[in-house]
């Protein structure tokens, strides 16, 4: 029997208003990235996530962005090395102050799509990963796409796992179709289902323009905030199974 892992941006309140079904969403995944505060989140969300968390036998994530509540950490940024490295590191404190075992770190939004090409910023993000490593006396793999992030993590000894999106549409290029255009989200749970078995049996995925894409997936993500979510969620959990395909952390 095979394994994937299976997760979600979860934990997203703002003023204290849920974005997603955290409940439902938390009973079908495996692995949860939690905002921690910088886009998103605040310490009673954070709290919440952990309790379910452990609940339902999930493992936790970090997923700091920018600080900017305001875009939901959808603008891209360059507050600096220094600042972005701090920024992280806060994040990453509040996230345990609120009893999490963080087991992984992936970056939101316009950050996660930052350190794929910006130097500067992967090293910020992968430095305060990598001293959280060190205060927890273990590796903590960030998950990602690759690039620059990877670089800096291998630079750090730092692991790194990739994954695929489920309900977001790719270019030929293998990049994400920007939020807004043609083809951006998918919310169709059968669609979004027949794409994760592909994945995990073949590897492989289809562009808007009908390019066949390999991205090697290590994980496979849905976006709590995504209309239909946990009907995805479900879709995919039921056509993994049905595969003899086991959804577990790898963490």
């Amino acid at each position: 029997m095979g394994t994937i892992d299976l997760n979600a941006d979860l934990g997203e309140t703002i003023r204290g208003v849920a974005t997603a079904d955290d409940e439902a969403m938390f009973a079908l995944i495996s692995s949860a990235n939690v905002a921690c505060g910088g886009h998103a989140g605040d310490e009673a969300s954070m709290r919440a996530s952990v309790e379910r968390a452990e609940r339902f036998g999930v493992a936790v994530g970090a997923h700091p962005s920018y600080v900017d509540p305001e875009n939901f950490g959808r603008v891209r940024r360059d507050p600096g090395a220094v600042v972005l490295r701090a920024q992280i590191a806060a994040q990453l404190a509040a996230l345990r102050a609120a009893g999490a075992d963080i087991r992984y770190v992936k970056p939101h939004g316009a950050l996660y799509h930052a350190v794929v090409d910006d130097a500067r910023q992967a090293d910020a993000v992968v430095d305060a990963v990598a001293e959280l490593a060190s205060d927890l006396g273990r590796p903590v793999p960030l998950l990602g796409v690759g690039g620059e992030a990877e670089r800096a993590a291998a630079a750090a000894g730092l692991p790194f796992r990739r994954e695929a999106f489920l309900d977001r549409g790719y270019l030929s290029t293998g990049a994400l179709v920007p939020r807004g255009e043609p083809g951006d989200l998918l919310d169709d749970p059968e669609a979004v289902a027949a794409r994760a078995r592909r994945l995990v049996a073949d590897g492989e995925l289809v562009a808007v323009d009908g390019t066949r894409l390999r991205p090697h997936a290590d994980s496979l993500c849905l976006h709590g905030d995504t209309p239909a979510a946990v009907a995805m969620a479900r879709a995919v959990r039921r056509g993994l199974e049905a595969d003899g395909v086991s959804v577990r952390a790898p963490w």
